[in-house]
């Protein structure tokens, strides 16, 4: 336990943005369930809408730092594979 004041504010800080980072992450999760679920119902029309959405959120994400950008790269570039398979 943390006995110096800045040391309680860090940890009040790091629990913050932990609490808030795990909610964007599972909100980023269940979007690209929802592509991939599309995908598997070979919607292509619906997958590629979906698929604009969640990379919207995605790219933000990484520039705010919750993912890194190779994550993002690579997770965006699976989708877009995917759904071009579809056609």
């Amino acid at each position: 336990m943390a006995n110096i004041q800045s040391a309680k504010k860090r940890s009040r800080q790091a629990n913050s943005r932990n609490s808030l980072k795990s909610s964007q992450r599972a909100s980023m999760r269940t979007m690209i369930k929802n592509v991939e679920d599309a995908i598997v119902e070979k919607d292509s029309a619906k997958a590629k809408d979906l698929f604009i959405s969640t990379q919207k959120v995605i790219d933000k994400l990484a520039n705010k730092k919750v993912l890194p950008k190779n994550a993002v790269a690579r997770q965006k570039s699976r989708l877009s594979k995917s759904i071009k398979k579809l056609g």
